[in-house]
C-alpha cells in the first residue's frame, strides 16, 4: 500500500534522534514551538523574491524550542544485534566501520571488532541522550518523538535560557512516533500553534529548528520538497519531505511555515551516512494534532478499527475485475468478528469512499483510525460491477491477536498436482507434510503453490513455494483443478490477467497474474 517509495529505503532511512558521543548516547529530537505570533509575516508566494532574512521569525520561535535530555539503563544485549543499527533503529551511532575494497581482509577484521558482543554477565549501562521538543501550552506540555523518550528512566528539558526542568511522560504512541511530555514551570512558557499542513505546497519555504548533535537552537531553512512521501513506516506513512537540513538530534522538533506555524514534526532522514543530504521527513501536523490531543488528555490513543487488510488498485487489478478507474482500496482480507465482517464487507470489495471522501489503500487505514470507536461510518463500495454503501460501527483498535496453536490433522486425500507451465506455477493440495514444511496452521485453506519457475510470470509477481491461493477472480478455490478451471474461464472471457488472492507469511494480498503470452 505504499507509494512514492525511495530506493534502498530500508537501509537508508534513519530516525533523526540519536547521536552517540564516545560511550554516552545522544538522542536528539527536533525543535519546539515558539510563542504564537501576534502578527505573522506574510507567506512568500511564487511571485515574491527569496526572503532577505529569517531572523525575525527565528527569534520569535526559538524560545519555545527545548532540549529533551533522557537517561536510560541498557542491559547487556540491548541494541546488540547482528547489524550496525542504533537503539532507535537508525544506523549505528557509535564509531563507523571504515570503507575498504569489497572482500578486503581489513573489512572483515573491523566488522568483527566493531560487532563484538558484551558479556551477558556485564552490569547494566547508564546511557544519556539528547533530543528536541516544542512547547504547545503555557503550562508546560511538550511534543517530541516517541523514539526519543520510549526507553527513558528520567526525562528533563532545557529551555532556551538554560533553565533545566524535570519532565514526565504523559503519553506515547509508537504507530505515529509521537509523544507528549510535561514540565512544571514557575511561569507561563512560550508556545507555538499548529498550522494546516494540507495547505503546504511543494516549493513553499519552511524552517526547521532543533538540536542536531546536541547543538541547541540550530535553525535551518529549505522548502517543501514533496508531499505524501512513503518510507514504509506504518499506516501513517504520509510524510512531508523537505530539504531543510535535518540531522540526528532534530527528532521531535517542528517544521515551520513562514507564518510561524508548525506544519510538521521532524522524524527521519534519508542518508547513506546518517548525516543530512537534504532529504528529511516530517509528520504532517494535520495527522499529528488528533494524536497529540489524545495523548495529552488520555495518555494513550483510541483508534477506530474496521478489521480489513487492503491494497491499492493497480492497472492489472482494475482490468481483471473490469473496474471503471484505479481509485479505491481493494479488500484483501477480513478479520474475524471485526466491524467489517459484521457489516458485510467481503474480500474483493473495493472501498472507494469513507463518509463521502475518496480513499485509496494508503489513506483508508489512517482515516479510519482517526474516527472515534463507537462511531458509525459510511463506506462506499464497488462489488462485482455494482456500487453500494454500507454503514459500519467502528470498534476500538485491538492489540495484535495471538496466533492460534497448530492442531494435529488427519492426512488429506486426492493429492493431485497440476503444473501451469505458461504461468510458471506448480500447484498441489495441502497435506500434513506441507503444513509442517511451510508452517501452515490447521485453519488455513486454499491451493498450495509447490514450485515457481524462475523468470516466469508467477515469479515476477512475487509468488513463492508455500504460498496459498484462496481465490481466483473472487471465486474461492480449494483444489488445483478448481484453480485451473477459473483461470481457463478468465482466458475464455478474454482477460489479459487473472486476479489471485494469495496468502503468505505477511498476510493476504491480491496478485494480478498476466495471461498474455510474451
Amino acid at each position: 500500500m505504499t507509494q512514492h517509495s525511495l530506493p534502498r529505503r530500508l537501509s537508508m532511512i534513519t530516525l533523526c534522534g540519536a547521536t552517540v558521543l564516545s560511550s554516552p548516547l545522544v538522542s536528539s529530537p527536533a525543535v519546539a514551538e515558539g510563542e504564537t505570533p501576534a502578527a505573522a509575516p506574510p507567506v512568500v508566494s511564487a511571485s515574491r523574491p527569496v526572503p532577505e532574512s529569517f531572523a525575525d521569525l527565528a527569534a520569535r520561535l526559538l524560545p519555545a524550542v527545548v532540549n529533551v535530555s533522557i537517561s536510560a539503563t541498557l542491559k547487556p544485549g540491548d541494541g546488540d544485534d547482528d547489524d550496525d543499527d542504533g537503539p532507535d533503529g537508525s544506523p549505528g551511532d557509535g564509531p563507523q566501520i571504515p570503507e575498504f575494497p569489497p572482500g578486503s581482509p581489513m573489512e572483515k577484521f573491523f566488522h568483527d571488532f566493531m560487532n563484538r558482543k558484551p558479556s551477558p554477565d556485564a552490569p547494566p549501562r547508564k546511557m544519556q541522550a539528547l533530543g528536541s521538543g516544542f512547547i504547545i501550552s503555557p503550562d508546560g506540555y511538550i511534543v517530541t518523538n516517541n523514539h526519543v523518550v520510549k526507553d527513558a528512566d528520567q526525562v528533563s528539558v532545557t529551555l532556551q535560557d538554560d533553565t533545566v526542568l524535570k519532565a514526565r511522560i504523559v503519553g506515547r504512541d509508537s504507530r505515529t512516533d509521537l509523544a507528549v511530555i510535561k514540565v512544571d514551570a514557575p511561569h507561563p512558557l512560550p508556545t507555538v500553534a499548529f498550522g494546516n499542513s494540507d495547505a503546504a505546497r511543494v516549493g513553499d519555504w519552511v524552517l526547521a529548528i532543533g538540536n542536531p548533535f546536541g547543538l541547541s537552537g540550530t535553525v535551518t531553512a529549505g522548502i517543501v520538497s514533496s508531499r505524501g512521501r512513503s518510507i514504509e513506516h506504518d499506516a501513517y506513512d504520509d510524510f512531508i519531505q523537505t530539504d531543510a537540513p535535518i540531522n540526528r538530534g532534530n527528532s521531535g522538533g517542528p517544521l515551520f511555515n513562514l507564518k510561524g506555524e508548525v506544519i510538521g514534526i521532524n522524524t527521519a532522514i534519508y542518508s547513506p551516512s546518517g548525516g543530512s543530504i537534504g532529504i528529511g521527513f516530517s509528520i504532517p501536523s494535520n495527522d499529528a494534532r488528533g494524536v497529540i490531543e489524545q495523548l495529552r488528555n488520555l495518555g494513550h490513543v483510541q483508534r477506530g478499527w474496521l478489521g480489513v487488510r487492503v491494497q491499492d488498485v493497480t492497472h492489472d487489478i482494475a482490468e481483471s475485475l473490469g473496474l471503471p478507474s484505479l481509485k479505491g482500496a481493494m479488500v484483501a482480507g477480513i478479520e474475524s468478528k471485526s466491524p467489517a465482517e459484521e457489516a458485510g464487507i467481503k474480500p474483493g470489495d473495493v472501498i472507494n469512499k469513507l463518509n463521502g471522501e475518496a480513499v485509496d489503500g494508503k489513506s483508508l487505514p489512517r482515516l479510519v483510525a482517526a474516527i472515534p470507536p463507537g462511531s458509525k461510518a459510511a463506506f462506499g463500495i464497488w462489488r462485482k460491477g455494482s456500487a453500494l454503501t454500507l454503514d459500519v460501527t467502528l470498534k476500538p483498535s485491538p492489540e495484535a491477536p495471538d496466533l492460534p496453536p497448530t492442531a494435529p490433522r488427519k492426512d488429506e486425500t486426492a493429492k493431485k498436482t497440476i503444473k501451469l507451465a505458461d504461468l510458471g506455477l506448480t500447484l498441489g493440495m495441502i497435506d500434513d507434510a506441507a503444513r509442517q514444511k511451510y508452517h501452515l496452521t490447521d485453519s488455513q485453506r486454499g491451493v498450495l503453490v509447490t514450485a515457481v519457475a524462475p523468470d516466469s510470470p508467477a515469479a515476477e509477481r512475487g509468488l513463492e513455494a508455500g504460498n496459498l491461493v484462496t481465490e481466483v477472480q473472487q471465486v474461492e478455490v480449494d483444489s488445483p483443478e478448481a484453480l485451473s478451471r477459473e483461470i481457463d474461464r478468465a482466458r475464455d472471457a478474454k482477460r489479459h490477467s487473472v486476479l489471485l488472492l494469495v496468502q503468505d507469511s505477511d498476510g493476504m494480498r491480491w496478485v494480478p497474474l498476466p495471461l498474455d503470452k510474451s
